[in-house]
């Protein structure tokens, strides 16, 4: 009776399937696994972002002078969650859980924005917002972080706005993602560019956002220049959208609401 041949291609065919079935196993296991570790990555790098911007932690470091980490940091600031629409915090929404990029998808969640509401191309805009706050020993705030994005030129940034205590003035920036090309659009990751946005003043007399980012700032002392930053060198389309996303977030259809309610003693 002959036997079956060790190299026949049912063999391989059955070896092949064997393996591949072993590796999906053990690959699938591994992701389940290391969830819970990706997780929390995520959101401690999401807290090293939001320090970064408000120049509580310095660029690449994982602790201030005093040796204090990101956990102990961020547990000086407040996490709120704000009602856009009505600018002021939803109590009812878990701050800890709440994923505002993900409710930005859901259309129970968030509304539909035409073109011409939508300087900051984000399509859709959520109901309800982060806040991050930092208060002074009295209680008052010294600094508010923002979440900001919007379109560059080959997508989406993502960063954060901090404010000094009169939310007004900015405190810092920062992108912690983004597409735009390394050494033009990209330079929005540079210190020494975004050093340019403390002092910044976000409105003008009218009260309406107007940070504009140019090429050739108006003389010192201007009223002009107190809203100016030096635009990206050979990077119109990202300094456009860098320009068009800080004043949609800060404006009416953004944070502006709350703002207006916070200098006003309303909520």
């Amino acid at each position: 009776m002959s036997q079956p041949k060790r190299d026949g291609i049912g063999n391989i065919l059955l070896v092949a399937v064997s393996v591949c079935l072993v590796c999906s196993i053990l690959v699938s296991g591994a992701a389940v696994a290391l969830k819970p570790v990706q997780k929390a990555n995520r959101v401690l790098d999401q807290k090293k972002n939001v320090l970064i911007a408000a120049g509580v932690l310095a660029e690449g470091a994982t602790e201030d002078a005093e040796g204090r980490g990101v956990e102990a940091l961020f547990a000086d600031f407040e996490t709120r969650v704000v009602d856009l629409r009505t600018g002021r915090y939803a109590d009812d929404v878990d701050a800890q859980s709440f994923d505002q990029l993900r409710t930005a998808s859901d259309p129970s969640r968030s509304t539909a924005l035409a073109t011409g509401e939508d300087p900051a191309t984000i399509k859709r805009l959520e109901h309800y917002g982060l806040v991050y706050l930092k208060r002074d020993a009295s209680g008052a705030i010294e600094t508010a972080v923002l979440p900001i994005r919007g379109y560059g030129l080959w997508g989406t940034l993502y960063g954060y706005l901090a404010l000094d205590s009169d939310l007004e003035t900015v405190a810092g920036i920062g992108f912690y993602q983004h597409q735009e090309t390394p050494g033009l659009g990209g330079e929005v990751e540079n210190p020494r560019w975004k050093a340019q946005w403390a002092g910044v003043s976000l409105f003008g007399d009218d009260g309406t956002p107007a940070v504009a980012l140019v090429k050739g700032k108006a003389p010192e002392g201007s009223g002009a220049r107190s809203h100016q930053v030096d635009a990206l060198s050979g990077a119109t389309m990202t300094s456009r959208g860098v320009q068009n996303l800080v004043n949609f977030w800060v404006g009416e259809r953004g944070y502006g609401t709350w703002l207006e309610n916070m200098r006003g003693g309303r909520v």
